[in-house]
């Protein structure tokens, strides 16, 4: 965990951001929260979901663009169908 928190949080690919978040989390919910980490710790969650969440919304673009593609060479008769021979 320590060898993630050194590195920036735009570096991290989503699975290693959400790992981390899930380990503040949990570090956050034991009894003997040291108040001193408390607000590094909830600033780092903070910037580990606003990067999760610009991953997801890139993600999500990508994905739509490539099916309104497949979907106007679908409509143009571009791709060739199921019983169709290439």
């Amino acid at each position: 965990m320590a060898e993630t928190r050194k590195t920036p949080a735009r570096k991290l690919s989503f699975g290693d951001a959400v790992r981390e978040v899930e380990e503040i989390l949990a570090g956050l919910e034991e009894q003997d929260v040291d108040i001193d980490r408390l607000g590094d710790e909830v600033k780092r969650a903070v910037e580990l979901i606003q990067v999760c969440r610009e991953k997801l919304e890139k993600t999500d673009r990508e994905v739509r663009e490539l099916v309104t593609g497949l979907q106007a060479e679908d409509a143009a008769g571009g791709a060739p169908g199921k019983d169709e021979q290439p």
